[in-house]
This record gives C-alpha cells, sequence and structure tokens, in this order.
C-alpha cells in the first residue's frame, strides 16, 4: 500500500489537532504527515507548481496526485476508522459549495483555536509518521 501525505499547517491549533485526530484513526497506518512550512514540502510538491508561499489548507498527496480543501478532508476521511468514511458522500456537493464552508473555517482558525510560534514537534512514538 502506498502511503499518502498529509500536509499541514504546522502553527495552527486546529490543523495539530486534526493531525492528531486522524493518527488515532488510522488503523492501517496509511497517511504520514508534514507540516506546510517544512522544507519537505517544497520537495514533494514543488513538482505540482504549487507556490507554497499562498498555500494555507491541508494538502493530500495520494497516488501521485494533489487535493486541497474540502476534497482533501473528505478523501482523508474515507480512510478513517469509525463511521468517518460516511462523510465521503458529500463529495457529491459540488466543490465550491463545499470549499466555500471550509475556506470560511480555514480563515478563522487562527482567531477561534489560536496559533502557535513554532510548528508542532511530534511526541518520540509518533516521529516516525512525520516527514
Amino acid at each position: 500500500m502506498q502511503q499518502a501525505i498529509i500536509f499541514f499547517d504546522g502553527v495552527c491549533n486546529l490543523c495539530a489537532g486534526s493531525v492528531k485526530f486522524v493518527i488515532k484513526r488510522d488503523p492501517k497506518d496509511r497517511f504520514r504527515f508534514a507540516a506546510l512550512q517544512s522544507d519537505i514540502t517544497q520537495q514533494y510538491l514543488g513538482p505540482f507548481g504549487l507556490s507554497l508561499s499562498e498555500l494555507s489548507s491541508i494538502i493530500l498527496l495520494e497516488n501521485g496526485r494533489v487535493y486541497q480543501r474540502s476534497t482533501a478532508a473528505l478523501r482523508i476521511a474515507r480512510h478513517l476508522s469509525g463511521g468517518w468514511p460516511l462523510l465521503y458522500v458529500f463529495i457529491l456537493v459540488p466543490a465550491f459549495i463545499r470549499d466555500f464552508v471550509y475556506n470560511q473555517i480555514a480563515k478563522r482558525r487562527y482567531s477561534i483555536w489560536g496559533r502557535e510560534e513554532s510548528c508542532m514537534v511530534p511526541t518520540a512514538e509518533l516521529k516516525a509518521k512525520f516527514l
């Protein structure tokens, strides 16, 4: 099984909490993680022509394709344990509607959940899941 990489805002408390959420519900060890602010992000996402200075959403690199915003979130949910894969039905909602909701939350993520001065540092037991 090819592992997918989730790129996230490493200073965002909501994003760091989401990474911990995914790790707990990833029984097949499918996902690896990297902060958008890390050097590794340029290495993996640069070839896709993404302007890393403009990135502020979750990005999923899966099977050689890049997914952003709500599409990335739904594709991640599809592989989690529990009832989370049921959310994938929302992929039927047009992306511009899903992304509107996603962008409203993303715009307010620092003011609601806060932010850190530096990127999240994984614990020793989780270090293998981070690039």
